[in-house]
C-alpha cells in the first residue's frame, strides 16, 4: 500500500510538472477572450485584425490591454508590429488596481519602439527590446516599422531576461545590486508600488500609434 501511494504521488507529481511546463496559447488569433481593457470590462481600444491583437489609437476608450490571468513564473513568446515613429510596450507584474490609473505605475516594461522616427529614441534604455528607462537594448536588434519582430521574455525567480529577434537584450535579477542601481538612475526610483508584484498581469501598452501583436503563447515555470 505505501509503495502503491508513493507511486501515485510520484505520478501525480509528474503529471504535474508536465502540466506547468505546457505552452499555451495567450491569444486565439480570431477573438479578445482572455484579455480586458484595464480596470475595464472588454477590449476597449483593441480589436482583432488580420490575425493579431491590434490598437485602434482614434478611439476615446484607447487603453492598455491585459491578460485576464495573472503570472509569475515563465517563458513568453510574442510578436508585434508598430506603425511608422510609434510607441507601444510589453508590461509584466501589472497589479489592477481602481487607485492606479496605469499599468506602468507596478509593471516592468519591455520596450516596443520604432527607433528610427519615434519621439521616445533619444535614450538608449528607451529603444526596442530595452528594459524601458534601466537596461538599454542593441539599437540593431530592432526591425523597421511595419516588420513583425519575436520576442522571447523569461521571468523565473526573479530572473528576468529579454530576447528581440533572437538577440538577448536584458539579463538581470530583480532586487540584485544591479537591478538596485539601475532602478535608482530611472525615473521610478521613487514610484511605491513600481516592480513589488511577482505575480501579475501581463499588459500590451495602448500609447498612440497602430501597433499589432500576434503569436502569444507562454509556458509557466
Amino acid at each position: 500500500m505505501k509503495k502503491f501511494i508513493l507511486s501515485a504521488l510520484a505520478l501525480s507529481a509528474i503529471s504535474y510538472t508536465a502540466s506547468a511546463q505546457k505552452e499555451v496559447k495567450l491569444f486565439d488569433g480570431k477573438t479578445t477572450t482572455g484579455w480586458h481593457a484595464y480596470n475595464k470590462t472588454g477590449a476597449g481600444s483593441w480589436s482583432v485584425v488580420d490575425g493579431a491583437l491590434q490598437l485602434d489609437p482614434t478611439s476615446h476608450e484607447a487603453s492598455d490591454l491585459l491578460t485576464d490571468g495573472e503570472y509569475e513564473n515563465y517563458e513568453l513568446t510574442i510578436d508585434w508590429k508598430i506603425a511608422e515613429g510609434g510607441n507601444s510596450g510589453i508590461i509584466l507584474g501589472v497589479h489592477e488596481d481602481p487607485s492606479l490609473n496605469a499599468t506602468y505605475l507596478t509593471g516592468i516594461e519591455m520596450q516596443v519602439l520604432d527607433n528610427v522616427k519615434a519621439e521616445d529614441n533619444k535614450k538608449p534604455s528607451h529603444l526596442a527590446g530595452s528594459l524601458y528607462d534601466m537596461k538599454p537594448a542593441p539599437a540593431t536588434a530592432a526591425k523597421p516599422a511595419g516588420e513583425w519582430n519575436k520576442v522571447k521574455i523569461r521571468k523565473q525567480n526573479g530572473q528576468l531576461t529579454f530576447w528581440l529577434n533572437g538577440v538577448e537584450t536584458v539579463n538581470v535579477l530583480i532586487g540584485s545590486p544591479e537591478w538596485t542601481e539601475m532602478l535608482n538612475a530611472s525615473k521610478f526610483k521613487t514610484w511605491e508600488g513600481f516592480a513589488k508584484y511577482p505575480k501579475g498581469h501581463i499588459a500590451l501598452q495602448g500609447h498612440g500609434a497602430v501597433v499589432a501583436y500576434k503569436n502569444i503563447k507562454i509556458k509557466q515555470l
